[in-house]
C-alpha cells in the first residue's frame, strides 16, 4: 500500500507516514458506521451521553500522547495543550446541552380541530467531517461531538499535513466499543476527502475558500447538505478612549497566536487617528518582546509555520506590501529557516492600502497591518470592506460604545474589548457572513440541530370526515 509522507515543521524533514486508503476501503468503513448508527440512535440520548463520558475518562490515559503528537505535527506546545483541554470541556458541555433536544415531545393541536401534530427528530445517518491543519484536534471534533449526540455516526478526515494525532486518539476510541462502532478517523488527502463526501449523508468542512468551493459543488451535485466554515480577514477597530495597554496585548495575541494560523486571527487593525502613534508604539514594543519557539518548543511564543505551502503565501503578501510602500516596524519582512523549520516573527506594517494582498487576501500568518481612521463611519466602512465576514473586534472607552459599533459590522462573531474570543468561547451562536462560510451555527446549543431532520406526524385519531374531501 502506498504511503503518504508527513513533514515535521520544526525540522523540515519527512519523518512520519500513513497508508493511503483506496476509495473502496473508505466506502466500506462508511457503510459499517452507517449500519451501526441505527443501534446508536435507538438506544437514546442518555446512552449516548454515558458512552461519551466513559470516553472522556479513557481519554485521560491518552492525553499526553495526543499532546505529543499535536506538538510534533504543529511545532507548538501551549496551543496543543489548549486544544486537548477544549476537547474535555466540550464533551461535558455538549452532553449537558444535548438533553434539551430530546425532551418528551408535546402533542400539539393543529389549526384543524381533529388533527393532532406529533413531532420527532431523525438524525442524519452518517456525518462526514473534513478538518484543517491549523488546529488539528479541535477542528476535527467541533462538529463531531454534537453530531454524535444527535444520534449520527461520524467519519472524520483530518488534514494530511497534521495527521499524527489520529493514532493516539483512535486508540482511545477503540477502548470504548460502542463509540468505535459509530465514530472513526481516516488519514488522507483530497482523494479520501472526496470519497468521504460521496459516502456521507451530510458534510462539515473547515478550510480554505478555494477548497470549500469544491466541497460545496460536490455536495450540490450529490444533493447533500453541507456546512462550510471558511477563511477570514478579521478586522479590529480601536477608538479613542480605549485602554491601549489592554487593547495592544489583546490584539497581539489575537493576531499572532498559533503563528497567526487561525481563520479568526486578526489580520487588519484600524486605529483612530488621534491615538494611532501611541497604539503603534505600544504594540510594536510588545511584538518585539516576543520570541520564536526555537531551538526548543518551550523557548518562545511563536512556533514555526506549520504548512510549507503557507510559507509562500506569507512571503508573497509581505513582498507585495513592502514593494508597494508598506513600512516595517517589527519582523524581517519575510519567513526564515531555522534548524530546518521555517519561522515568521510577528510583523507589524503601516502605510498599507487596499492595493496590497495583505489587506485583501487571507494571510494566515502573524502579520499585523495597521491603518488609521478619522471617523466611526470610516472605521466601519474599512472593516466591512472585504469579501469575508467571519469575526471582528472592537475596542472603545466603554463596552456599550464598542457594542454599538459592533452592531454595524458584517461578521458573525464580534469580540468586544478583546480579540478572537471565539477561539476560546464556543457557547455563542453565530453564522459566517459573506464568503466566510455557509450553513447553521456550529457553536451554541442550536449547533446540534444541524444534524437532525424534523418529522411531523399529522394524526387523525377519530374517523371524522374532512370538509375538503370530494
Amino acid at each position: 500500500m502506498n504511503q503518504h509522507k508527513v513533514r515535521n515543521p520544526r525540522t523540515g524533514k519527512d519523518d512520519y507516514s500513513f497508508p493511503i486508503l483506496d476509495n473502496a476501503t473508505v466506502e466500506n468503513r462508511c457503510k459499517q458506521l452507517r449500519i451501526n448508527q441505527l443501534e446508536w440512535h435507538k438506544n437514546g440520548i442518555e446512552h449516548r451521553i454515558s458512552v461519551l463520558q466513559r470516553w472522556k475518562i479513557v481519554l485521560e490515559n491518552h492525553r499526553s500522547d495526543i499532546i505529543d503528537a499535536l506538538t510534533i505535527d504543529t511545532g507548538r506546545y501551549a496551543e496543543s495543550v489548549l486544544e486537548t483541554q477544549i476537547l474535555f470541556n466540550s464533551i461535558d458541555r455538549w452532553c449537558n446541552t444535548s438533553r434539551l433536544f430530546f425532551a418528551e415531545q408535546i402533542i400539539k393541536k393543529s389549526a384543524i380541530p381533529f388533527i393532532d401534530i406529533h413531532q420527532e427528530v431523525v438524525p442524519y445517518r452518517l456525518v462526514g467531517v473534513i478538518s484543517p491543519w491549523n488546529f488539528p484536534l479541535l477542528l476535527s471534533i467541533i462538529d463531531t461531538l454534537p453530531a454524535l449526540l444527535a444520534g449520527s455516526a461520524v467519519m472524520v478526515k483530518p488534514s494530511e499535513v497534521t495527521p499524527r494525532f489520529i493514532e493516539p486518539l483512535a486508540k482511545s476510541i477503540a477502548e470504548v466499543p460502542e463509540l468505535a462502532a459509530i465514530f472513526g478517523y481516516i488519514a488522507g488527502d483530497g482523494q479520501q476527502g472526496a470519497a468521504l463526501i460521496a459516502h456521507a449523508d451530510i458534510v462539515c468542512f473547515t478550510g480554505s475558500v478555494a477548497t470549500g468551493r469544491k466541497v460545496y459543488a460536490a455536495c450540490a451535485e450529490l444533493f447533500k447538505p453541507c456546512f462550510l466554515e471558511l477563511g477570514g480577514k478579521d478586522a479590529a477597530l480601536v477608538f479613542k478612549g480605549a485602554d491601549l495597554e489592554h487593547a495592544t496585548s489583546s490584539l497581539l495575541w489575537g493576531s499572532t497566536v498559533n503563528c497567526g494560523h487561525s481563520c479568526l486571527s486578526i489580520e487588519r487593525i484600524y486605529v483612530e487617528e488621534s491615538i494611532f502613534d501611541e497604539f503603534l508604539a505600544k504594540i510594536t514594543a510588545k511584538a518585539n518582546a516576543l520570541k520564536l519557539a526555537y531551538p526548543s518548543v518551550s523557548d518562545g511564543q511563536i512556533g514555526p509555520v506549520i504548512s510549507e505551502k503557507q510559507v509562500k503565501i506569507i512571503d508573497e503578501h509581505l513582498k507585495d506590501a513592502l514593494e508597494k510602500g508598506a513600512i516595517l516596524h517589527s519582523g524581517a519582512g519575510h519567513c526564515a529557516e531555522k534548524g530546518g523549520g521555517i519561522y515568521c516573527f510577528p510583523t507589524i506594517l503601516t502605510n498599507v492600502n487596499d492595493s496590497m494582498k495583505v489587506l485583501n487576501e487571507e494571510t494566515f500568518g502573524p502579520i499585523m497591518p495597521i491603518s488609521s481612521f478619522k471617523t466611526e463611519a470610516e472605521a466601519v466602512a474599512l472593516a466591512n470592506g472585504t469579501v469575508f465576514g467571519l469575526s471582528a473586534a472592537v475596542f472603545a472607552e466603554t463596552w456599550e460604545a464598542a457594542y454599538r459599533v459592533g452592531q454595524q459590522l458584517e461578521a458573525g462573531a464580534i469580540s468586544i474589548n478583546d480579540a478572537a474570543l471565539t477561539a476560546i468561547i464556543h457557547d455563542g451562536e453565530k453564522n459566517s457572513f459573506k464568503m466566510s462560510g455557509i450553513g447553521g451555527t456550529r457553536m451554541g446549543p442550536s449547533a446540534i440541530k444541524r444534524f437532525m431532520r424534523q418529522k411531523a406526524f399529522l394524526v387523525k385519531k377519530q374517523p371524522v370526515a374532512s370538509p375538503w374531501w370530494f
